[in-house]
């Protein structure tokens, strides 16, 4: 569920529905989802969330990937404990845990404005042995367990007990005697131990917070939301940015710049974040605010930090010019295919295999040329369109050692190669084809091998929720569903031309069943085979790359993005439309999913203009 799916169509719906519920349906589903090595990789392609761990630290001898963690208050019930792992998270917290636990049926709600999460006064917690059961059971386990536990001296330290088994960090939520901490740790294996406040009363309790430190009892200090604004037994949390920081320094100060502190909430944007970072803050944990800020907003935290803390890469390696070359190929055998497929239409080789000429077949019926035309041109427009993408990709991405450039290249080049598999069943082999696959091949693969150590996370700029970065989750939408769609229809197509080679309005067109076709000349039809799976191949090989660049790439003031899809657009629609006018094959049905296509690359280039283009 990333923001691009999220903002446009999920949220709308889910402030219709009742909270409480909504939330457990999507953690329940998110979780089943993360629970398969297929659902956790679908959810990488989707979101591309996973930190970049060339930024991982350690705090406690536990090696974090991520500075934003998940507060506890989001998922009470631990019903997507799986998912959040997979979601760009470098801690999450559990809890509050009790002996026995307590459910609470309408724990939260909607404020009557929408814009906030309200909770019931009797807080929700979940038991022991439920909480060591869903920790055992996440698979995969990357990022360390915070476990909140609530109870009297005796409880505590046996909750501590309990749950150090399954915990990496110990939380509490008063301060209890010395005595009880100490067994705390002692219950825990020394497990590293964390207060947690609200932040109205730590300077209140700061004396005691700092002797217990430099005693070794305490390691590190959580500052939480306090509960206001009540209605209907209900309330929500609220965080004083000014406070926060003040707090931050002056822990910080008095602890030698040691003590380990976290907050929880008050960040709705990736500047928030930055802000109590820059202030000293060794982790930020999302709370209420991450529902209306969307899911991606832990990576976008990521990425602005890595901008503001550490300078773009500028190593460069030699591979990325092996890709350039491999897309430049591309490029111009396109081109080269666009000049054949307006003048000659048929060359020699063709017509040795037809054992006919194309005069001959002008005159038998001048509308299987044009046909044939048809398809060789929209093949030539995608090739052009697909060699535009290799090339950004490969200056843009590449060159740099942004690691999903690279992964989106390698995709679309594998695709475009195993495409070759698709129309050679018919007995039909077009020498020339194979031979630019030969030529092709050496430039891929050197690339790929001299690519293969970049492993670069994109930083990013975007650090608020502008108007400009919510109109652009709606052209990256839009880019989405037309990368899908482009994948496949070229599914289709291949699989069309592997198999029944026309569909009714081909044949309407061509005013001849597919029996005629063969009774005039029985190897036009694994010509024609031929020329529809070798487009449809491409046209997925196109999709993908449309599609990873709209997944992976959107990032306010990458202008190249944007350049990208609109100058690799061009081709593909110009000679898709124009080769059908052109011929006079206009039907309506069968321009219709081109006309869709088009209007999904419109809408999503004028909505997706300002973000991308930092205007």
């Amino acid at each position: 569920m990333p923001d691009w799916s999220y903002h446009p169509l999920f949220l709308p719906l889910l402030k219709k529905l009742d909270a409480d519920k909504s939330r457990s349906f999507i953690h329940k589903t998110m979780n089943v989802l993360a629970s398969c090595s297929i659902g956790r990789k679908w959810i990488e392609f989707l979101g591309h969330m996973k930190p970049d761990h060339e930024d991982s630290f350690s705090i406690h001898d536990w090696q974090f990937h991520s500075r934003v963690g998940f507060s506890g208050k989001l998922d009470s019930r631990l019903e997507g404990i799986q998912a959040f792992c997979s979601l760009g998270f470098g801690a999450i917290e559990i809890g509050p845990i009790t002996l026995k636990g307590k459910k609470i049926e309408q724990h939260v709600k909607w404020s009557k404005d929408k814009t906030d999460i309200l909770y019931s006064k009797e807080i929700e917690s979940v038991s022991v042995s439920e909480a060591v059961e869903k920790i055992n059971s996440v698979r995969h386990r990357t990022v360390p367990f915070f476990s909140r536990i609530v109870g009297n001296d005796a409880e505590v330290i046996e909750l501590a007990t309990k749950i150090s088994q399954s915990s990496d960090f110990i939380v509490i939520e008063r301060l209890y005697d010395s005595a009880v901490l100490q067994n705390i740790k002692k219950t825990s294996q020394n497990k590293p131990l964390f207060l947690s406040l609200p932040y109205i009363e730590v300077e209140i309790a700061t004396d005691k917070i700092i002797t217990l430190y430099h005693k070794g009892i305490l390691n590190g200090l959580i500052i939480d939301e306090h509960p206001h604004f009540q209605e209907n037994e209900y309330f929500s949390y609220m965080a004083d940015y000014e406070q926060y920081g003040n707090i931050i320094k002056n822990i910080k100060s008095l602890t030698n710049h040691e003590m380990t502190i976290i907050t929880i909430g008050g960040i709705s944007e990736p500047i928030d974040a930055l802000k109590f970072i820059q202030q000293g803050a060794d982790l930020v944990f999302l709370s209420s605010e991450y529902v209306q800020a969307g899911p991606g907003l832990p990576k976008r935290i990521n990425e602005a930090l890595k901008h503001s803390l550490r300078a773009e890469n500028s190593n460069t390696n030699v591979g990325w010019k092996y890709y350039l070359y491999f897309g430049l190929l591309i490029l111009f055998g396109g081109l080269l295919a666009l000049l054949f497929g307006t003048t000659s239409v048929i060359l020699p080789y063709d017509e040795s295999f037809l054992q006919m000429k194309k005069e001959e077949l002008y005159l038998l019926n001048e509308r299987i040329l044009y046909f044939m035309a048809h398809d060789r041109i929209t093949l030539a427009g995608t090739m052009i369109s697909g060699g535009i993408l290799y090339v950004y990709l490969s200056i843009y991405g590449a060159k740099k050692g942004i690691h999903w450039s690279k992964k989106a290249i390698d995709i679309g080049a594998v695709t475009g190669f195993l495409g070759i598999l698709a129309f050679i069943g018919f007995g039909y082999f077009d020498w020339l084809h194979g031979l630019f696959w030969v030529v092709l091949f050496p430039f891929y693969w050197i690339g790929r091998k001299q690519t293969a150590i970049i492993m670069n996370s994109p930083s990013s700029i975007n650090k608020k929720n502008t108007k400009y970065w919510k109109t652009s989750l709606y052209g990256q939408l839009c880019f989405v569903i037309l990368g899908f769609s482009l994948t496949i229809g070229g599914m289709i197509i291949t699989i069309i031309g592997m198999t029944y080679i026309f569909i009714p309005t081909d044949l309407l067109y061509l005013c001849m069943s597919a029996e005629q076709i063969s009774f005039l000349n029985d190897r036009l039809i694994p010509v024609i085979a031929h020329d529809r799976a070798g487009f449809g191949s491409a046209l997925i090989s196109v999709g993908l790359l449309v599609l990873m660049i709209s997944l992976w790439g959107f990032r306010e003031g990458e202008k190249w993005v944007w350049n990208a899809l609109f100058l690799g657009g061009l081709p593909a629609f110009i000679s898709g439309i124009s080769v059908h006018i052109s011929i006079g094959y206009t039907s309506f049905v069968h321009l219709l999913p081109a006309y869709f296509a088009c209007l999904l690359y419109i809408i999503g280039l004028i909505l997706s203009y300002n973000f991308l283009k930092n205007k």
